[in-house]
């Protein structure tokens, strides 16, 4: 049975999240995550001519893709309040039963510890882009969170219960959301994606949007969702996850151009550079000719 103060602490938590899961399009199109669960010291850098942007992390590493979840969850809770034409700052309050809800994650002694180290991380995480939101933009570095608290309580046996979490979003995606307006929502099976399968996701459904697919360089592929390996490796781990009878949810994709796939000659050399890959809409990729796809530039 609840206390009085635990019912008044739990009256003041902006969760349970209500309705569909979403996050901003930057943090969709482009990657600031560590692709792994391992600790990753190395800086994160990509420029493209347009967009520049650098991760740095602290002794707790970079904050990986795992991490990012705590990000989609507080960009859903802010929608939802919007969406209820209710006030929104920069400071939410939820349970950790309700992230773990949202994210598909058992709740236990591990998953407790997983929100530690992720707060930790998104709190340290440091990042300089070029990138503006809300119309504004940013010269110095700016942590995802400006400050993130988990408060326990003991229980009858002496063990530390979870009562909430506390963070305070960044301004850079706080304008993003508020002012911007460019949330998608995911499919909630995303949670169950492994690492690259993720990101993947993320790009299909940044660039599909009412269109059936698109059509992206390799190598631009590669860059943009932060893969690590060399782009021989990439290409083998993409032809292995395409050939899965689901890949992604609601989307496809294949490479073309290959020597081992539709579009080559069975012999030829391909250059890796010259390998396209094409996303699709499962729900209406049947209605097009998937060769007259634009190649996405941007």
């Amino acid at each position: 049975m609840r206390t009085i103060e635990e019912a008044h602490q739990l009256s003041l938590l902006d969760s349970p999240l209500i309705g569909s899961v979403k996050n901003e399009r930057s943090i969709m199109v482009y990657n600031f995550f560590a692709l792994t669960k391992e600790k990753r010291l190395d800086p994160i850098r990509y420029q493209d001519g347009k967009v520049t942007i650098e991760v740095k992390g602290t002794d707790a590493g970079i904050a990986t893709i795992y991490d990012k979840e705590f990000l989609i969850y507080i960009a859903s809770l802010m929608v939802d309040k919007m969406n209820r034409g209710e006030p929104v700052s920069q400071v939410f309050s939820f349970s950790g039963h309700d992230f773990f809800r949202v994210c598909r994650v058992s709740a236990g002694g591990k998953s407790y510890d997983r929100i530690s180290g992720a707060l930790e991380r998104l709190q340290g995480t440091q990042i300089k882009t070029n990138i503006e939101t809300g119309g504004e933009g940013t010269d110095e570095w700016f942590s995802w969170l400006k400050s993130a608290k988990a408060e326990y309580r003991k229980n009858t046996k002496g063990e530390r219960v979870l009562k909430r979490i506390t963070v305070e979003l960044c301004d850079w995606l706080y304008r993003a959301i508020l002012k911007d307006n460019r949330m998608l929502t995911y499919d909630p099976a995303y949670f169950d994606l492994p690492p690259l399968e993720k990101r993947l996701y993320e790009m299909a459904r940044a660039h599909c949007g009412n269109q059936p697919g698109f059509k992206i360089n390799l190598e631009k592929l590669r860059l943009r969702v932060g893969a690590e390996t060399d782009l021989r490796q990439f290409r083998y781990k993409l032809a292995k996850i395409a050939e899965k009878k689901s890949p992604l949810p609601e989307y496809g994709f294949k490479l073309i151009n290959d020597p081992n796939s539709e579009g080559g000659t069975k012999g030829q050399r391909t250059q890796l550079k010259k390998i396209m890959v094409v996303f699709w809409r499962i729900d209406r990729w049947r209605e097009y000719d998937v060769s007259r796809f634009e190649t996405l530039e941007d």
